[in-house]
């Protein structure tokens, strides 16, 4: 009897309605492991899906679930019931805007900067050969 408790069977259910699995688990399943399962699982048609595990969050009885703990542990008394299924929500979280923004602009500063110095090269070798060009003529 303790292997069927041991065992959890759980669903993921989508911001869409629909569903992944139910699936069995044991309950020493970390989180981290569930949201690598749903990566694995996630339906390939799916527009904006997660690309890393970071990207997942997992809510069960309206609290959102941390990757170091475990489903045993995540059970809600109340609304877990012996032998039927449990349903967790998954959101994917996309990168932060701020982050995004950060990167972008930090690409643009570093495009910037190696034109700079390729313009201050063109120029360069342009005055250079303007120079040469200058003495070459003025000898004749």
């Amino acid at each position: 009897m303790a292997g069927v408790q041991d065992q959890l069977e759980i669903k993921f259910r989508l911001t869409d309605g629909s569903d992944i699995g139910p699936r069995s688990f044991p309950a020493a399943t970390s989180v981290a492991n569930l949201k690598e399962s749903i990566l694995a699982q996630w339906p390939k048609e799916k527009d904006n899906g997660p690309r890393t595990v970071k990207d997942v969050k997992l809510i069960s009885a309206g609290k959102i679930l941390e990757n170091n703990r475990t489903v045993g542990e995540c059970r809600s008394p109340l609304c877990d019931i012996p032998g039927g299924v449990t349903t967790m929500h998954v959101v994917v979280q996309p990168p932060s805007v701020e982050k995004v923004n950060i990167f972008l602009m930090e690409q643009k500063r570093k495009q910037l900067a190696n034109h700079s110095r390729t313009n201050a090269f063109v120029l360069y070798y342009n005055f250079a050969i303007a120079r040469v060009m200058k003495k070459s003529f003025a000898g004749k």
